[in-house]
Formats: C-alpha cells, sequence, structure tokens
C-alpha cells in the first residue's frame, strides 16, 4: 500500500493500525472508524460516509496485501455498527466486498470475513433480504469449506440469517426459487446439507407458500434423498414428509400434473429409500389428483409393474406399487370408452401431453428420464376447479405400448405379467371399443403366453382372450380382422380352406369366419384357429397344459362354441397325426370334465336339432380317432353306429397306441360318466347293439388287464341267449334312434372310412421318406 496517498478522512494512525498484523490494533483502528462514522452520521454527511467504506472496501478489504484485507473487513463492520438503522442504505457496498473475501486462500481471512458479515446483518435485520441471494450463495460455499472455524462462523451467521427470514414478512420467495433451484442439485454433503437445512425453515414459515414452487425442487430433493449420508438423508425424509403432509392438507393448490414425471423417474430408482418414498408420493397423487393422473399412465405404469414381482426384500415398495397399481386402475371408467374423437383432440390441446415410451430415454441405470420439460408446462397445473372445466383423456395407446413391452420381455416377473394381464382385462372391460384397435397388435403375445410356467399368468391371458373372443365391441363388419383380403395372420394361422359358398354376400363373414359355428364374435373363430396352431407347433404346451386351457376356456367362453368350431377346424387340418391327438384331447376332455357336464347330456340324448348338428360335427372330425369316434357314439347312445364301427376296425392297422386307446376307453367305460351304459346292459333286450359292440372291444384286446375287466363286466349281463338278434327288429332302442334323429348313419360310416384311408396313406407316406412309423403290435 503506498503510505504518501491521501486515505482522509482516515486518519493516518488509523490507515497504519489498519494494515498490522496483529488484531489487538486493527480493532483499536475499528474503534476509530466506528467513532467517525457516528459524527458523519449526526451530520448527515452520506457523502462522506461512502467515502469512508469506499475507502474501506478498495484500499483494504480489495487489497492484494493480507493484513490489509483483514483490516478493511473489521472496518467495515466498524462502520456498519456505527450506521446502526441506516446501514440498510449502504448494504450493497457494505456486503459485496466482504462477500468477495469469502473465496480468498486464506482460511483465516475467510473466517474474518464471515465474523464481518455477521456484524453487517445483525445491525441490519431484515434490511439484507434484497440482498438475500447473493448472502444465501455465498453462505452456500462457505457451508463446505474445508477449515472448521470458518464453517463454524458460517453456521453462526447462517442461523441469524434464518432468523430474519422466519420473523419477516417481506421475503422475496419468487426471486430465490433460481436459485435454491441451482444450488439444490450440488453433490457435496455439507451444501446439501446447507440447503435441506433452508428449505426446512422456509416450510416451517406460515407466509411462505413453498408448496406452490415444489415442482422446481422436488427432483433436486430425490437426489439429496440418495447421499451416502444418514444424517443428511434423514433430514431430507423430514423435508419431504412436511411437503407431503402439505400436500394432503391442500390438495387443490397442488401442481400434480407438473410433478407427475418426476416421481416417475425416481419410482425407479435403484436406492430402495428414493424408490419407496417416490412410490409412496406417487400413491397420495393417485388418491388427491384423481383422473388428472391419467394422462401419465403410461409412465406410472412404466415405474410401478416391475415392482410387483419384488420378494421379500423389497417388500414395502411391492405392497406400495400395488396400491399404486390398484388405484390408478380404477380411475378408468366406461365414459373413456365414449368420448368422441373432437373432443379427445381439444381436451389434449387443453391439458399436458403423455411422454409414451418412445418420448423416454432409458438411462444406464434403467430410469425413464423425460426427454424434455415441455410436458411440464403451465398448462399442466390442474386443481380441484379446473379438474371439472378441463377434460382429462385417456391415451390408451401409451398405456396398451408399455403393457405389450412387459409381456414381450421375457425377465418380466410373474406377479408383473399377472398385473399387465389383468390390466388388459379390465381396458377390454371398461373401453372395449378403443382396446379392439390394438387388438391385433396385442393378439400374438396373448397367444404366446400361454406357454407361460405359471398357471395363473395363463387363467389371466384366458380370461383376456375369451374376453376378446366374446366382446359385441369385437364384432366387425366392413373393415377388421374378419376382412378376407385382410391375412395380417396368416402366418400364424391353421390354412383352412373355404369354399365361395360358405362366404357371406354381406361380407360379415371372412375367411377366418366360422361356415357353420354360432361364433361369438368376429375374434372367437380366430382364436381358436390360432390355438390349434399353437398346439401344432408346440405339442409340449399340448401335452402339459392342453386339457387346462380348454377346460377353462369352456368355463369362460360357451363351451358348445368351443367344441363346434375346433371340430370344424380339425375336419380340415392338412397334419392327420396332430388331427387325431388333438381329437384324442378333445375327447378326453369331452368325458371326463366336470366342466362339460351339461354338454354331456345335451349329446347323451341328441334331443335338439342343435345337439344333433353338434353331434354331426364332432363325429367328422372324431373319426381322425377310431376309438374316440366310437367312445362319442357311447356319449351319444348311438350302439349301432358303434357297432358298426368297431366291425370296420378289423380293415385298420393295429398298433400299440391303437389299443392302449381301447384299453383307456374300457378303462372310462367304468367310470361314472359311462353309468347309464352300464345299466343299459341290464336292459338286454333293446340294447343289443350295445352289448355286441362292447363284445367287439373285447375281441380287438390281447389277454390284458383291460380285457379281463371288461368281460367280467359283460359276465354280469343277464340271460345271455337273450343276445340274438335279426335284422327285422324295428322296435330296438338302437333303430329308433336312428329314425328319429335324423341322422344319415351311412354317410357318417362312409366318412369314417375316407378319413382312415387318408391316415393310412400318410403313414405309408412316412414310412416312404424314412421317417419312424407308429408303433405295431407285434402278433
Amino acid at each position: 500500500m503506498n503510505p504518501e496517498k491521501d486515505f482522509s478522512p482516515l486518519a493516518p494512525s488509523v490507515v497504519r493500525a489498519l494494515n498490522d498484523k496483529l488484531y489487538e490494533k486493527r480493532k483499536v483502528a475499528a474503534l476509530e472508524i466506528e467513532k467517525l462514522v457516528r459524527e458523519f452520521v449526526a451530520q448527515n454527511n452520506a457523502a462522506q460516509i461512502k467515502h469512508v467504506i469506499q475507502i474501506l472496501s478498495q484500499e483494504f478489504a480489495l487489497s492484494q496485501h493480507p493484513h490489509s484485507r483483514k483490516g478493511g473487513l473489521i472496518g467495515l463492520a466498524a462502520c456498519s455498527i456505527a450506521l446502526g438503522k441506516d446501514s440498510g442504505l449502504y448494504l450493497k457496498e457494505l456486503i459485496e466486498p466482504v462477500l468477495t473475501c469469502f473465496n480468498d486462500a486464506d482460511s483465516r481471512l475467510r473466517y474474518y470475513a464471515c465474523e464481518a458479515l455477521y456484524n453487517i446483518v445483525k445491525v441490519a435485520r431484515g434490511s439484507v433480504l434484497p440482498h438475500f441471494n447473493v448472502l444465501f450463495d455465498g453462505l452456500s460455499k462457505l457451508a463446505a469449506d474445508p477449515d472448521p472455524n470458518v464453517k463454524s462462523g458460517s453456521e453462526l451467521l447462517d442461523r441469524l440469517l434464518k432468523d430474519i427470514v422466519t420473523e419477516s414478512n417481506k421475503f422475496d420467495l419468487v426471486g430465490f426459487i433460481p436459485l435454491l433451484r441451482e444450488r439444490i442439485y450440488s453433490n457435496n454433503q455439507y451444501a446439501r446439507q446447507f440447503i435441506i437445512s433452508w428449505i426446512l425453515v422456509l416450510e416451517s414459515v406460515p407466509d411462505i407458500n413453498l408448496l406452490g414452487y415444489l415442482p422446481e425442487i422436488l427432483d433436486g430433493l430425490f437426489q439429496i434423498l440418495g447421499d451416502n449420508s444418514k444424517e443428511i438423508r434423514k433430514m431430507c425424509e423430514v423435508a419431504l414428509g412436511e411437503f407431503l403432509k402439505e400436500i394432503k392438507k391442500n390438495p387443490s393448490s397442488v401442481k400434480f400434473a407438473e410433478m407427475a414425471n418426476i416421481l416417475v423417474i425416481h419410482c425407479q430408482a435403484s436406492d430402495d429409500l428414493i424408490q419407496l418414498t417416490a412410490m409412496c408420493w406417487m400413491r397420495e397423487f393417485i388418491q388427491l389428483a384423481g383422473r388428472v393422473m391419467l394422462p401419465y399412465s403410461s409412465g406410472i405404469l412404466t415405474a410401478v409393474l416391475p415392482c410387483l414381482s419384488y420378494d421379500d426384500r423389497k417388500k414395502s415398495i411391492k405392497e406400495v406399487a400395488n396400491v399404486c397399481n390398484q388405484s390408478l386402475m380404477k380411475l378408468v371408467i366406461p365414459e373413456d370408452d365414449e368420448t368422441d374423437e373432437g373432443k379427445q383432440s381439444l381436451s389434449l390441446q387443453m391439458e399436458p401431453k403423455e411422454e409414451s415410451l418412445s418420448q423416454q430415454q432409458v438411462t444406464s441405470s434403467g430410469c425413464l428420464e423425460a426427454s424434455s420439460n415441455s410436458s411440464l408446462s403451465s398448462a399442466s397445473v390442474f386443481n380441484a376447479s379446473s379438474t371439472d372445466q378441463v377434460p382429462v383423456t385417456l391415451n390408451l395407446d401409451g398405456i396398451v405400448q408399455v403393457l405389450d413391452c412387459h409381456l414381450h420381455d421375457t425377465a418380466t416377473g410373474m406377479m408383473t405379467r399377472i398385473a399387465v394381464l389383468k390390466w388388459l382385462y379390465h381396458l377390454y372391460i371398461k373401453t372395449p371399443r378403443k382396446m379392439f384397435r390394438h387388438t391385433d397388435s396385442l393378439f400374438p403375445i396373448l397367444l404366446r403366453t400361454l406357454s407361460d410356467e405359471s398357471d395363473e399368468v395363463i387363467l389371466k391371458d384366458l380370461e383376456v382372450l375369451a374376453e376378446i373372443a366374446s366382446s359385441p365391441a369385437g364384432q366387425t363388419e366392413d373393415q377388421g380382422p374378419c376382412d378376407g383380403s385382410d391375412m395380417r395372420f396368416s402366418q400364424s394361422e391353421l390354412h383352412i380352406p373355404v369354399k365361395a359358398s360358405q362366404l357371406s354376400s354381406s361380407g360379415m363373414k371372412g375367411m377366418e369366419c366360422s361356415p357353420s359355428t354360432p361364433t361369438m364374435n368376429s375374434y372367437f373363430y380366430k382364436f381358436m384357429i390360432n390355438l390349434l396352431k399353437r398346439f401344432s407347433s408346440e405339442r409340449k404346451l399340448l401335452e402339459t397344459r392342453g386339457a387346462f386351457i380348454i377346460r377353462q376356456l369352456c368355463l369362460l367362453l360357451n363351451a358348445e362354441n368351443i367344441f363346434h368350431s375346433m371340430a370344424d377346424i380339425l375336419l380340415r387340418e392338412e397334419d392327420l397325426k396332430f388331427a387325431s391327438t388333438m381329437v384324442h384331447t378333445l375327447n378326453t376332455i369331452l368325458l371326463t370334465s366336470s366342466e362339460l357336464f351339461q354338454l354331456r347330456n345335451q349329446l347323451k340324448d341328441l334331443k335338439t336339432p342343435e345337439s344333433r348338428n353338434l353331434f354331426c360335427c364332432l363325429y367328422r372330425s372324431w373319426c381322425h380317432n377310431p376309438v374316440t369316434t366310437v367312445s362319442l357314439c357311447f356319449l351319444t347312445q348311438n350302439y349301432k353306429h358303434a357297432y358298426d364301427l368297431i366291425q370296420k376296425f378289423g380293415d385298420l392297422e393295429v398298433t400299440v397306441d391303437f389299443l392302449t386307446e381301447v384299453d383307456k376307453l374300457v378303462q372310462l367305460i367304468e367310470c361314472p360318466i359311462f353309468t347309464y351304459l352300464r345299466l343299459q346292459l341290464l336292459d338286454v333286450k333293446n340294447n343289443p347293439y350295445l352289448i355286441k359292440a362292447l363284445y367287439g372291444l373285447l375281441m380287438l384286446l390281447p389277454q390284458s388287464s383291460a380285457f379281463q375287466l371288461l368281460s367280467h363286466r359283460l359276465q354280469c349281463v343277464p340271460n345271455p341267449e337273450l343276445l340274438q338278434t335279426t335284422d327285422s327288429t324295428k322296435t330296438t332302442l338302437g333303430f329308433k334312434k336312428a329314425t328319429t334323429t335324423n341322422i344319415d348313419y351311412l354317410e357318417l360310416l362312409q366318412h369314417f372310412e375316407r378319413v382312415q384311408n387318408k391316415h393310412l396313406e400318410v403313414r405309408h407316406q412316412r414310412v416312404g421318406r424314412g421317417e419312424p412309423p407308429d408303433r405295431r403290435v407285434v402278433l
């Protein structure tokens, strides 16, 4: 410092003392400055006051010499004390040089800067609030200072500033929020602690409505919640808890829509505390905001659905996620299916855009992040009064896309898959018209899901498929999947040649619609075709789950329609071996499943034209398997025809598989299903062909346990001599049934012969190609 320079009105002795290395001498100089400034205040000499502050600032506090800087700081504090309540007029000039010293490399000097600013703020009190942002900025840096003394000094200053803000009603929250939003992303633990402490203070002030600006800082709060320090995490938990309490008290003033995507992101966090907290917030948002959250459904489901498959280690998150999922599902109502296109476009213009999966970026940690903040505009703000005026539209495309992705992902857990299928079922119930626009894209994955390892998943999948097949909304007219020119499923369907006469002139039935089955809607027959195709290409599925799937479908849909349509499709099946296997499976289900009790009773008597039509339809397909054809005749009490069929067995190639099926049929005859048949053995006179048919089966069997079983049964038939019959007998039940049912049994027998000849031809072709033949009996 130049000793010849004029520092008046400061005396040379004061200048020397300010530059001294000893604190005591600088303290004496400060007292002299305080005395001098008081005189200027008394004289109302503002010019001299500004001049003194300028000298202390420029020549001392901002000097290159460290002792001079220390002298300048204590001198500025002395000026503030002398000014008293008038210090507010000079705060900018007093504060700025002190804040500059906060960045000094000398920790001792940074401490003196804290001390000086403390004295300045203590005198000015509420007058410092217009300068709050620069003070906060400086303090936030000192909060992370490595020197404990500096940190201790900054904490004293921080507490003083908090007291001033708490007792004042002039705090400029609007001006402060941008700085808070910036500082909240600091990674330093002490800076984070400083930020949270201020948020807690501002939350506690009744006159400060920080809740209105929560969307600005919520993301930062969740990031701080993941801090390594337990203390900071706890502080952040408290802050978030206070905000949530306030939200519950004043939901009408909360900007739910602006925070929805923030929660979606943090609901997918790898940190358990962040994820659980965000999920709890999401639960409250859905319950408090209701349908305001619907535009964000796809994002919410992206976050919530994977949590449903968590194990007990994350039980709390799983439980909250389940509540979120259920609450969100309840928001979808039938009215969502009735919105016309005009209202939709208007609604979408007025409400926040939903970020579809394609508009979101997936981070390496698996979190979904918004690609932009455009959807968090002021148009997103909803309150209790505005929700009645602004219609909320369900964006079904985004939801279906998320559900579809989870079904396609092989890593998706069982409970998540079940939840996805429940959502699809719910959407088909509540919004069938809109959902059927997505059916063509969903149909393949729903069929593939039938191969799932979980029975519960398969049950839910069947419920969805059954709803698709039976919903009136799926009945297409001039367009859609039943259009003959539309072959989207051509690669996944069985090839079924259709005669031109079978196509409806109105165009309502296309190539995928049954010519003879009373289908439930346009998708029913398509479902049956693709289900059989699935069984054909995946034989293990047919073996392990085939009966289970068909039985459940018979509960969910019309059993007669299912059997009628499958028989119709199998009649045209080109893979005869599969047709035989499938017919055997269907026959076993028909004869043994409790679900088909009514259908068996319907076929048992053939009293109605519908039952006779069903019998003929089943018979033609059942001909793929000779033994099942006989069992169908036993079920329908067509004993004479059963006998005629057994007579034809002599012309067939008898294989081990064939005899195994005869063995199983004998076992079935002993089951409760055929109680009526066994009782009819008592009426020998009216059931001669039943007894002859059973004897025919007996003659087919080798000496085995089944042979012994049937032989013992036939030995119980009374009066064996009455078995003799003549062609002239006209009064037997067999003849009566033949004459009263108007069924051409001769034509059916000829059809049986044609089908079996095809099977024989195919078996010979297989042997010719070197494929393994069917297992034969060695006689």
